[in-house]
């Protein structure tokens, strides 16, 4: 089994800047790929970034050249660095691995951009 806890999120401005963290407990963290998904009000959840396990990454359109997924396999934990905010942008962001034993997912941690 394996808890994933999101952190970092909150409200922003316009052009603000949040980094948002997973943190993961096991030790399997670093087999696996790892992604950020967002999902907003009545949307579908949507694949925003994914970082393998050796660390090439792909994102969605929407976000490339604003937002950067990393991880750090010591600490168990990927992050999601979002520069150049924007309102679209406002979401319930989670991370996501997907290992051999299945999906988990974390909590979730709110985004919300506005002035």
């Amino acid at each position: 089994q394996v808890h994933l806890v999101e952190s970092g999120g909150g409200l922003v401005q316009p052009r603000g800047s949040l980094r948002l963290s997973c943190a993961a407990s096991g030790s399997i963290f670093s087999r696996y790929a790892m992604d950020w998904y967002r999902q907003a009000p009545g949307k579908q959840r949507e694949l925003v970034a994914t970082i393998g396990r050796y660390g090439s990454t792909n994102y969605v359109d929407s976000v490339k050249g604003r937002f950067t997924i990393s991880r750090d396999n010591a600490k168990n934990t990927v992050y999601l660095q979002m520069n150049n905010l924007k309102p679209e942008d406002t979401a319930v962001y989670y991370c996501k691995m997907l290992s051999a034993s299945g999906d988990y997912w974390g909590q979730g941690t709110q985004v919300t951009v506005s002035s």
